[in-house]
């Protein structure tokens, strides 16, 4: 089916490669193209086929799953899974659809296959098939003019008084509502309250310092104590 996503798994260990290969086969919407056992494998594989995901260990023999990702010019959407969680940060900081630690219940697994199905459909509604399971974009009143926006080019969402700010790369819009109006309309898998005035896309999160979060734009905003535990179990840091 056409509509599935297609998905590579790349792992050195046989048990590791059977149990992330049975989850797959479980999930309808996922179409297995390959399991390689080491990243050259996977390498040629990628060069000849269309891969939407990517699922792949970190430590690895002669080149390890980061630097895999690292050399591929267009990467496709990835999920690391490891034994070792000292490789979390490094991943996060790739850009990864998310990271997952060895034993992985097939629930775990579920959750990561269900945040990298949602950025495939908000670049492409119809690839899940139908296009109202899944929207891309939300319509925000701006100066008497609904105008639509795409989830993805959101970076955060600011309260500016009895307004918004609506962030987006070099610019900004202003609309009348309020940080929980609008946070209720939001996908609540794709974006999260770090404070009481401001919501991020985790598509934006660059990196985590201390009680901060960079985006992907340089910019830094404060994480209030009263949202941090959310904000870690959403981006699946422990």
């Amino acid at each position: 089916m056409s509509d599935r996503i297609k998905c590579l798994i790349v792992d050195d260990e046989p048990i590791a490669r059977e149990i992330i290969e049975s989850f797959v086969k479980n999930i309808n919407f996922l179409e297995l193209v390959a399991v390689c056992e080491d990243p050259f494998e996977a390498l040629e594989i990628l060069e000849d086929n269309r891969i939407d995901l990517l699922i792949s260990d970190i430590q690895m023999p002669a080149i390890d799953g980061l630097e895999l990702v690292r050399s591929l010019p267009f990467p496709p959407l990835i999920i690391f899974i490891t034994a070792h969680e000292n490789f979390a940060m490094q991943g996060f900081d790739l850009g990864v659809v998310d990271y997952l630690l060895k034993p992985i219940s097939f629930d775990r697994f579920l959750k990561a296959i269900n945040k990298a199905r949602l950025q495939i459909a908000m670049r492409n509604p119809e690839t899940l098939g139908s296009k109202n399971e899944s929207s891309d974009h939300i319509f925000i009143k701006v100066n008497e003019k609904l105008i639509k926006f795409k989830y993805q080019d959101i970076l955060y969402i600011e309260a500016f008084g009895d307004f918004l700010k609506i962030h987006i790369s070099g610019s900004h819009f202003l609309t009348y509502s309020t940080i929980k109006g609008i946070q209720a309309k939001l996908p609540a898998n794709y974006f999260v309250r770090i404070h009481n005035s401001y919501v991020v896309g985790m598509h934006a999160v660059k990196s985590l310092i201390g009680d901060k979060v960079e985006l992907t734009d340089g910019t830094l905003l404060p994480i209030s104590k009263s949202h941090k535990d959310q904000l870690l179990n959403d981006l699946n840091i422990k």
